[in-house]
């Protein structure tokens, strides 16, 4: 915080801004370094596999740019360059992605998995940086879908992302002292997805499950890119239009966006304990699941229209 004020590595409100007073950013790099330092230290006690801990240590390069970029902001193409070497860095120490079967779907095809799954990093890489607007909303979602996985894994890794957000979102609880920034939000899509996919690898978390207890974020994000297509806007242009944002537009506080989020994550969460243990409600669950996300977007479209 200190450093970021010092250097003005700052986020200055303006109107597509949703908060009200000049705010320090950048404070993922410590998420970051954390991060890197306890995967290490896993890694040499034997406590993640080499595959995994290579992968997610392709995330430097990312973490790297995404620093640069919050200092004094890189070209587009230039992140979306850094972005796909990254994923394929990553997907090549995970050996791709292992057969996606949903219902009567079965893809086993690696012409098919392959493509699917670097457009699915590089498109949630980007979403979970749209979806870093307000306070804690992010963090607290990332910290959501690390305590699924490892409650059905095991995994320690996701117990060392849990602890390096949790010391972060100390301070960008509303109000936030500190923002993470490009380094944080970035890096934090580009982990969970990839120890999303290890999962599935591995049998230890289905990725259909996966895509359940992040639609949170991707449904948000997809389904306001596709209207703003839709209405001929430039999609490159800063805007104030998510959900979320659109909540907190319609007078709800930070603190009651987050927590509502929280409440549907855990009601999904049960979701995804009931279709792993009963088969045959994964796809009712699924589209129940997608329904009820779609009924919450109506109910803020009420309040604050989507113009």
């Amino acid at each position: 915080m200190k450093v970021a004020i010092k250097h003005r590595i700052v986020d200055f409100p303006n109107e597509r801004s949703s908060h009200v007073i000049p705010t320090p950013r950048g404070g993922g790099l410590a998420i970051v370094m954390s991060w890197f330092t306890g995967i290490t230290i896993l890694f040499f006690a034997d406590y993640i596999e080499n595959s995994l801990y290579f992968a997610l240590m392709s995330g430097i390069l990312l973490a790297i740019v995404s620093l640069i970029d919050d200092i004094i902001s890189l070209s587009p193409l230039t992140r979306l360059i850094t972005q796909i070497i990254t994923a394929f860095i990553a997907l090549y120490f995970l050996n791709g992605i292992t057969s996606v079967e949903f219902s009567v779907l079965n893809i086993t095809s690696p012409i098919i998995l392959l493509p699917l799954a670097l457009i699915g990093i590089i498109w949630f890489i980007n979403l979970f940086n749209f979806l870093d607007g307000i306070d804690g909303y992010a963090s607290l979602e990332a910290i959501t879908i690390a305590l699924v996985l490892l409650i059905f894994s095991s995994n320690l890794v996701n117990l060392v992302l849990i602890a390096s957000i949790a010391g972060f979102i100390f301070w960008n609880w509303p109000k936030a002292k500190i923002f993470m920034g490009d380094i944080g939000s970035t890096q934090l899509g580009f982990i969970l997805v990839i120890l999303g996919i290890y999962s599935h690898n591995t049998s230890q978390f289905s990725i259909i499950h996966w895509v359940m207890i992040s639609s949170l974020f991707w449904f948000d994000a997809t389904l306001t890119l596709f209207r703003r297509w839709r209405n001929n806007e430039k999609l490159s242009v800063a805007h104030r239009k998510h959900v979320y944002q659109r909540a907190v537009q319609s007078g709800m506080s930070h603190n009651k966006t987050i927590l509502i989020s929280l409440v549907l994550n855990i009601v999904i969460g049960g979701f995804i304990f009931i279709s792993a243990e009963i088969d045959f409600l994964m796809v009712p669950l699924f589209i129940f699941n997608l329904l009820l996300l779609y009924l919450i977007t109506r109910i803020i479209d009420g309040r604050v229209p989507f113009k």
